[in-house]
């Protein structure tokens, strides 16, 4: 599958299925909805998207839990997901993806450079995968990026036909 033609893919089997998809995103800070938008017909799928840079809008708007966030930081698999969760929730979405990462210079939270998770939330429950990206901070966040476009259209592809 091509690389560029992942938001496209994404789109056309979310629209065919009857799906909505929304996102939330830390590090790559509105990317993969921006990446989404570029399609056209993409409002027949995408509902929105929440840039969450910082850990307050993490917890105030998508539910994330605090402690968690005390405890493990903010790039962390289970941010990942609650973030997803949340986004699904807030959005009125089938299918959310969420990203949180390290993109550098330095390392985030004691996260080294290149550290990404991606969390996806879907009617059946969520689920977060680690990657670990290397470049400068523009490569990796387009990397991340990439990687969750190729996570929800993973769930598009998995997801049942207008499922709630």
């Amino acid at each position: 599958m091509e690389q560029q033609n992942l938001p496209q893919q994404v789109i056309l089997a979310a629209v065919a299925k009857g799906l909505t998809v929304a996102t939330a995103e830390s590090l790559t800070a509105g990317m993969v909805s921006a990446a989404l938008a570029t399609v056209p017909g993409a409002s027949g799928a995408l509902q929105g998207g929440v840039v969450s840079y910082q850990n307050k809008v993490k917890s105030s708007l998508l539910g994330v839990d605090e402690a968690l966030m005390d405890r493990n930081g903010s790039v962390d698999a289970d941010v990942a997901r609650q973030m997803a969760e949340g986004a699904r929730r807030a959005l009125a979405a089938d299918i959310a993806v969420a990203t949180t990462g390290a993109a550098g210079p330095e390392p985030h939270g004691g996260k080294a450079v290149g550290t990404v998770y991606v969390g996806v939330a879907t009617a059946a429950g969520s689920k977060a995968a680690e990657f670990s990206f290397s470049g400068d901070r523009a490569e990796i966040r387009q990397q991340a990026c990439q990687a969750a476009l190729a996570e929800l259209l993973h769930a598009v592809d998995d997801a049942s036909a207008g499922a709630p």
